[in-house]
């Protein structure tokens, strides 16, 4: 079974973070720069507090008309963060995300925060290995012919 440290080996370990302090448009931005849809929310002690995402935007933000560079991420960012380890299972973090909802599993490890899992990260995956079976019962069949 693949791992989430399997996938952070191919991926790579970036993570994009902001501080709860931060404006929501500080935040925005940051999410815009690096194309990516949430931000792990970190404290000065490199704990993780929150995630913040396009859809903490438009709910807590927009929906109800707060001013962005007014407005501190954690005022409005998502607490009670599910998080997932190393040795954590694709399978097991597919599972965690449809039943909470979410798209974004922080990694954490004895050291701290080590990665981030997203729900594209699981399909790619999920398409990766599908495409590896196909090839594998096609040689099978055209092989043993």
């Amino acid at each position: 079974m693949t791992t989430v440290q399997d996938l952070l080996r191919r991926k790579g370990p970036a993570v994009y973070s902001v501080a709860p302090t931060d404006s929501v448009l500080v935040a925005a931005d940051l999410m815009n720069q690096y194309s990516v849809g949430g931000l792990v929310v970190v404290d000065g002690q490199g704990q993780v507090v929150g995630m913040f995402t396009e859809r903490d935007i438009l709910r807590r933000v927009l929906a109800r008309r707060r001013d962005p560079d007014g407005t501190l991420v954690a005022e409005v960012m998502t607490t009670g963060v599910m998080v997932c380890r190393p040795e954590t299972t694709l399978e097991e973090c597919a599972a965690v995300m449809t039943t909470k909802r979410i798209r974004h599993l922080p990694v954490r490890d004895e050291m701290g925060l080590i990665g981030i899992v997203t729900i594209g990260d699981l399909l790619a995956a999920q398409v990766d290995d599908q495409l590896a079976t196909i090839q594998y019962l096609t040689s099978f069949v055209f092989d043993n012919r």
